[in-house]
Order: C-alpha cells, then sequence, then structure tokens
C-alpha cells in the first residue's frame, strides 16, 4: 500500500508578506530589513531595520504613495527604524536613485494582486488624519496671509525650542567652519557673521536693513562688533520679542530698530547694505524677481547686498514633500545660477558667489547631536511627534547637503552707480578671511 508524501504549508509572516509587494513594486530586492507588527522579519541581515507597528502604517502609503506617507507613519512612530536613521535613509535613496527609469511597469493583474494582498493585510480603509505637527495652510499662495502662517508654523514653534537647540548666538542658518579642529557650533556661527560683515564692507555708523532677521544673530552682531545701525525684518512674531529683549538687555535702543512686517511692506531707502539669511527660499518663485527688484530699491547705488540662500542641485527636486509638508511649507528652491541671474535681472551686479554646502553637513549634524543629546527636555517641551518630526528634518537635510541634493550659497552683489562703480576695493575678497577664526 503506497501513501502520498504529505505536503507542509509555511506559514508566512506579515514582513515576508510585505517584502515581495515592495520588491514587485521596486523591481529589485529589499534593501532594508523589514520587521512587521506580528515579529516577522525579511530582507537582507546586517542593514538598518525598518519596523512597521501598525496596519495604519500602510494605510498612510495606500492613500499617500511615497515620501511623505512614509513620513506621516514615522512621525506618529507607526513606522520606525533601529540603528542608524542617516544609513538607512542613505540606503533607501540609493536604492531609488538605482531604479530610476529601470523601475518594472506594473501589469493590471500586477496592480489587482497588490490590491488583494493590500485588504488582506488590513491596509485599505478611510484615510487616517494627517499628523497634528503637518502644516495646514489657507488662502492664496504667497498671499501676505499664507506667508505669515508658513513663517508662524516653522519659526513660532518657541523661543524655548530655539534656546535649546542652537548655540548661544541663536544662529539658525549655516556657519563658517574655519578648518580649526576646536572650532564650536557657535565658533562657526560667529565666523560666518564677521565673514558677512566683511563682505558687506560695514563700518561704524553703516546702515544695514536685515530682511529675515531670525532672532537677530547678525543684526546684534553687526551692531556690536562693527557699530552699523541696523534696521531689523521678521515675519515672526516669536523672533521680534526675542530680538527686542535681546537689544534692550545689550543697551543697542540707538542701534536698532526691530519691525515684525511682510518685506513686500519695508519702506525706505538709501541703505548702506542689505542683508537676507536663509529667508529667500520662502518666498516663492513668482514671486523672486519682485523680491530681488525689492534688495536693489532698498540699497544706495554703491551699496552692497548680500544674499545667503538654500538652493538644489540642478538635477534634484529639492526639500521634496517631507520638508514642505512639516518644516518649510511653500518654499522654493532653484540652481544657484538661476537665482544669480534674477539678481542681475533687478539690476544688482553680481561680485561673488560662494558655496557652503559642506559647511551646512557639519551644521546640522550639530544641531542634530543636540536633539538626541538632550532628546527628554525636547520632548518635555514639544511632544514626541514634533520631536521626530525634527530628527527625520535635520538628518535628512544633513543627507541632503551630502549628497548635493541641496546646498547653500552667498551671493554678493552691488547696486551700481549711475557711472557703473560701485565695484570691489583691488584686495578686498583676500581680506575676507584675514584671521577669521569664530572667536
Amino acid at each position: 500500500m503506497s501513501t502520498a508524501p504529505t505536503l507542509t504549508r509555511t506559514r508566512t509572516g506579515v514582513a515576508q508578506r510585505l517584502a515581495a509587494l515592495v520588491e514587485e513594486a521596486l523591481g529589485t530586492p529589499l534593501p532594508l530589513r523589514l520587521r512587521a507588527w506580528d515579529g516577522s522579519e525579511a530582507g537582507p541581515t546586517g542593514t538598518p531595520v525598518v519596523v512597521v507597528r501598525s496596519r495604519r502604517a500602510l494605510r498612510r502609503l495606500v492613500w499617500q504613495p511615497g515620501e511623505l506617507g512614509l513620513a506621516q507613519a514615522y512621525v506618529t512612530g507607526e513606522l520606525d527604524l533601529e540603528g542608524d536613521l542617516a544609513e538607512g535613509l542613505r540606503t533607501m535613496w540609493a536604492a531609488a536613485r538605482d531604479r530610476g527609469a529601470s523601475a518594472p511597469r506594473l501589469s493590471v493583474a500586477d496592480r489587482a494582486r497588490a490590491v488583494g494582498e493590500a485588504v488582506r493585510l488590513g491596509a485599505v480603509g478611510p484615510r487616517l488624519a494627517a499628523p497634528a505637527s503637518q502644516a495646514r495652510l489657507r488662502g492664496g499662495l504667497h498671499s501676505k496671509a499664507r506667508d505669515r502662517a508658513a513663517i508662524s508654523h516653522h519659526y513660532d514653534l518657541s523661543n524655548d525650542f530655539y534656546k535649546l537647540l542652537l548655540d548661544e548666538t541663536m544662529a539658525y542658518s549655516c556657519g563658517w567652519w574655519t578648518g580649526d579642529p576646536e572650532l564650536t557650533p557657535a565658533g562657526a556661527q560667529r565666523a560666518k557673521l564677521e565673514l558677512i560683515c566683511r563682505k558687506l564692507g560695514l563700518t561704524e555708523g553703516a546702515r544695514l536693513l536685515d530682511i529675515g532677521c531670525g532672532w537677530g544673530s547678525l543684526t546684534l552682531y553687526a551692531a556690536e562688533r562693527h557699530g552699523a545701525r541696523v534696521t531689523a525684518v521678521t515675519l515672526a512674531k516669536e523672533q521680534a520679542a526675542y530680538v527686542r529683549g535681546q537689544v534692550r538687555e545689550r543697551g543697542l535702543e540707538d542701534r536698532v530698530e526691530v519691525i515684525c512686517q511682510d518685506y513686500r511692506d519695508i519702506a525706505g531707502a538709501g541703505f548702506d547694505a542689505v542683508s537676507t539669511i536663509e529667508m529667500g527660499e520662502h518666498v516663492g518663485d513668482a514671486e523672486y524677481p519682485a523680491f530681488a527688484a525689492s534688495l536693489h530699491d532698498r540699497v544706495r547705488p554703491g551699496g552692497r547686498v548680500l544674499v545667503q540662500q538654500m538652493s538644489r542641485g540642478r538635477n534634484a527636486p529639492g526639500g521634496g514633500a517631507f520638508i514642505e509638508a512639516y518644516i518649510a511649507p511653500d518654499m522654493h528652491m532653484r540652481p544657484v545660477g538661476e537665482t544669480a541671474g534674477l539678481l542681475e535681472g533687478a539690476g544688482l551686479e553680481v561680485r561673488s558667489v560662494e558655496s557652503m554646502r559642506e559647511h551646512y553637513v557639519r551644521t546640522v549634524e550639530a544641531w542634530h547631536r543636540t536633539l538626541e543629546e538632550r532628546r527628554a527636555e525636547f520632548v518635555k517641551l514639544v511632544g514626541e511627534e514634533t520631536f521626530r518630526v525634527w530628527r527625520l528634518y535635520l538628518v535628512g537635510g544633513a543627507l541632503a547637503f551630502e549628497q548635493n541634493r541641496m546646498g547653500v550659497d552667498q551671493l554678493l552683489s552691488v547696486r551700481p552707480t549711475a557711472d557703473g562703480g560701485g565695484g570691489l576695493p583691488e584686495g578686498e575678497p583676500a581680506r575676507w578671511y584675514d584671521g577669521l577664526d569664530g572667536r
């Protein structure tokens, strides 16, 4: 009497089923290890581990495939990553880049099978509400009211938060790392502030218009170290209150005026110098020519304009869906050459363009170290979700600068005089860096 062989059915866990879906969509093996809510794992060992803690994470990806859905799941804790977050993001970016145009074309049958698997995994259901930390803006793009709300979303988080994150200069922009191995983040910021003041040629009594002054790092430095008379402009109420407090504390009332208003409402002209430090990204693409014209009109003939501004690589997307939803709503970045062209189109003569991309990697990494080292304080102050937003923002931002998907540049321009003058004195560029040490 013969018997047929017994077939043993191997139970497939959630991770294996998810891995099959991902690999079919990517057309390549899973780049990271995956662990699901049932404890099952799939994918290569020795890599960071993506942890899918909840079916809610899958539902977000069904409704919002790609970067934004992943970010929503991460900031809510429905999805996590064990191990080095930067390494995990770097691996994911490499997989997406390598996939490129070779991504497989899914047939109707493939898509139907994927939908069926999603149903069985419990990923199909009503759209989940966006996390509380995601920006919710209304009104016309770059209307004054919407711009005010966009700025408030990020910069009015609280002065206490930024005091905890930043160094004593309260400079929330790229520092200048001189190469001194002992240089601190505060030293890198002071070196940057001194470099800007030198490029602008500030002297005792010079009139400086600081557009988008932040927490006043350049305003206060220019007034105290160079004797400049500064008009500081910000759209963020929390920032304006902080700078006014610093002006009173340092006895600079006769040198500094702080105005809380939109840059489009700035009155006056004839300033010796105009600065705008990492504010131009918030202006908008269609609005930038008018912004550049305003810079030209505010400075006197022969005066200087310094724009420090983030840029994107020629074939890179710039900020991306996460940054624009959680950090800088409505921001716009362009290649640096296009910004130089817009400044020239407004009548300014561009005299110097300097990339600071590698400097921003170190700057952002310093902020991230502070965030992790003081995690308990940050969570107590703003909550776990906002902490996770900032962790993803800082780690992802450093990686974007490292990989040249984003850059930051200083563009120095002059407004020519009627006879075409207004250039830089001979030898001046070399003097910008002489003795620049961040002390």
